[in-house]
C-alpha cells in the first residue's frame, strides 16, 4: 500500500500546503513602530538628497506604520505567517465533484513533524518523523520515509517563491458559520497558476480556504476548514 498524502500534494496551492502543512517561513521582516517612532517628525538637518520624498510619501509612510498590513496581499501573507508559526491545527478537507463526487479527509499536524490523516476509503495514516504508519481494514504497517521529507514540505525557500510571485483582491467581509471573516481572492503563479478564495477569521488566522481543481478533466472543488489551531491537548503518537 501506498501513501496517498504525496500523490494529492502537488495539486494543491503553495497556499494549501502551507496551512495543510505547516510550512515554515520567515517572520515579517519590518516591526511595528513604537509610539516613539511616530512621535519622532523627519530631521530638518538632513542632508537634502535625504529628504526629497514629498508630504505624501511621509503621510503613505506614518500610515504603513500605523498599519502595516495596507494591502489585501499583506494580509494574506501575514495571515500565512501567523498560521505557519502555530504549533498544532485541525482540517477537515471537502472534495465535491470529481470521479468520487463527494470524499472528505481529516488531518491533524503537531509541531515539528507529526501528521495524523484520516482519508475517505483508505484509512488512517499517521507521519511521526521520518516513519509513516498506516492502518485500513484492520491491518496496520510501519514503512519508512525517505529521510527528512517532512523537512522538504516545509522547506520555507518553497514558500518564499511563491510569496513573490502572489497577488490578492479582497471581497470584503463574510459570515462563516457565525464568525466574521474577510475574504480575499489569491493568486500565485509559482510553482504553477493556482487561484483560490481564503477567509480570514478576527484573530488574523486562516479559517477557510476554497479552490477549484482538475482530476483526470473533471473539474473538482476542495474546501479547507481550519480549527484548533495552537491546541495544546492536540496530540499524534506513533501506534503501540
Amino acid at each position: 500500500m501506498t501513501m496517498i498524502l504525496p500523490r494529492t500534494l502537488p495539486s494543491l496551492s503553495l497556499l494549501g500546503l502551507a496551512l495543510l502543512l505547516g510550512l515554515a517561513a520567515c517572520k515579517p521582516s519590518a516591526p511595528a513602530a513604537t509610539d516613539a517612532d511616530l512621535a519622532a517628525p523627519p530631521s530638518m538637518d538632513a542632508p537634502r538628497e535625504d529628504t526629497k520624498a514629498s508630504a505624501s510619501e511621509h503621510f503613505a509612510a506614518a500610515a504603513d506604520a500605523i498599519n502595516p498590513m495596507t494591502s489585501p496581499r499583506e494580509a494574506v501573507i501575514a495571515s500565512m505567517h501567523k498560521m505557519m508559526d502555530a504549533t498544532s491545527y485541525h482540517v477537515s478537507m471537502k472534495m465535491s465533484g470529481g470521479p468520487k463526487a463527494m470524499m472528505g479527509n481529516e488531518v491533524d499536524f503537531v509541531a515539528p513533524d507529526r501528521f495524523r490523516m484520516e482519508m475517505a476509503g483508505v484509512g488512517t495514516q499517521i507521519i511521526v518523523g521520518d516513519t509513516m504508519y498506516m492502518s485500513t481494514q484492520g491491518r496496520s504497517m510501519k514503512v519508512p520515509m525517505p529521510k527528512n521529507t517532512t523537512s522538504k514540505w516545509r522547506d520555507p525557500g518553497n514558500f518564499k517563491e511563491a510569496e513573490a510571485s502572489m497577488t490578492a483582491e479582497g471581497m470584503g467581509s463574510e459570515s462563516v458559520e457565525g464568525i466574521s471573516t474577510q475574504k480575499y481572492n489569491v493568486r500565485q503563479s509559482v510553482p504553477k497558476a493556482s487561484d483560490y478564495t481564503l477567509w480570514i477569521a478576527p484573530d488574523g488566522m486562516p479559517l477557510q480556504m476554497r479552490m477549484n481543481m482538475d482530476s483526470k478533466g473533471t473539474p473538482m472543488t476542495m474546501t479547507m476548514r481550519y480549527s484548533r489551531i495552537n491546541d495544546p491537548t492536540l496530540s499524534i503518537d506513533a501506534p503501540k
